[in-house]
């Protein structure tokens, strides 16, 4: 798949590695599965650069139109989820 991630040109190259990783995650949670942990630490350091909940969900948006992974329900279930666990989500 051909697609380009969101991200924002007043970010700094590691904050943009950061929210690029974090993307990459939400599709490994769709295609292969994901450990819990690893995407907790993934969606932390995407959270240290866009703090708001209202970026955070044009961010999501944005991805999600891109290439069609929602990034809401692969949180929603690492939230569920304990240490350890594999997150899975199945694409609508």
């Amino acid at each position: 798949m051909e697609y380009s991630y969101p991200f924002s040109i007043e970010w700094s190259t590691d904050e943009i590695i950061d929210v690029v990783s974090f993307f990459e995650g939400i599709e490994m949670a769709y295609e292969k599965g994901i450990n819990r942990q690893d995407m907790f630490t993934r969606y932390k350091k995407f959270k240290d650069v866009v703090p708001s909940i209202s970026e955070e969900k044009t961010y999501f948006r944005e991805f999600e139109e891109e290439s069609g992974y929602a990034s809401f329900p692969v949180i929603k279930d690492m939230k569920a989820k304990g240490d350890g666990d594999l997150i899975k989500v199945q694409k609508k």
